[in-house]
């Protein structure tokens, strides 16, 4: 009778034993999902890819306003220097049978003043001319003193004399042809041209 009792109270501790390791609960699971990692991944390579693509935007947008600033820059200079050179070029004109300066023509002078003191590299030629009236000897003799009138003007308000050169053509280049004052009046004149140093010219 005993071992019968000894055989049923160890099959009940057996079973309270079962009972309690299958009733536990399971153990969490640490690990993240591979689906989750790789979504992550491809948000952060598209947000870089992003960012790099704006940085390419940007990059190009500096590049392209340096340009057009360059090339405004460029532009501006070569219209300062058209004007410089015009300006330059302009005429002065003498009344008949005369080689003094009149009033009216030294504010173009100034302005060559000025040309030549920023530019200082800038060497011209002061060609004297004539209408046709008078012998060539004569009209040559002429033309040289009004290139010289002009050239000495110049010496006067600070300019190097050895910047400058004269030439006479007399009556042989007439800026217009006709036989009558309004024709004369314009070829009574200087002209004046770069030698050297007329590339760049810069604005005063």
């Amino acid at each position: 009778m005993k071992s019968v009792s000894l055989l049923l109270a160890l099959g009940l501790g057996a079973a309270v034993i079962a009972a309690a390791s299958c009733g536990g609960k399971p153990a969490p699971q640490t690990t993240t999902p591979a689906v989750d990692t790789n979504a992550e991944r491809a948000r952060q390579e598209a947000k870089a890819a992003a960012q790099a693509e704006r940085d390419r935007q940007a990059r190009e947008e500096a590049d392209r306003i340096a340009a057009q600033r360059r090339a405004d820059s460029a532009a501006a200079a070569a219209r300062a220097g058209d004007e410089v050179r015009t300006t330059l070029a302009a005429m002065i004109h003498f009344d008949l049978d005369k080689s003094n300066i009149r009033g009216d023509d030294m504010g173009a002078l100034d302005q060559k003043v000025a040309i030549l003191q920023a530019n200082p590299d800038l060497r011209i030629r002061i060609g004297g001319h004539c209408d046709e009236r008078g012998s060539d000897e004569y009209n040559l003799a002429l033309g040289n003193r009004r290139a010289q009138s002009a050239k000495q003007y110049l010496v006067s308000h600070g300019i190097d004399a050895g910047r400058i050169e004269t030439q006479s053509w007399g009556e042989e280049r007439p800026a217009v042809d006709g036989h009558d004052e309004s024709a004369w009046s314009q070829n009574r004149r200087d002209e004046f041209e770069p030698i050297s140093g007329g590339d760049n010219l810069r604005r005063p």
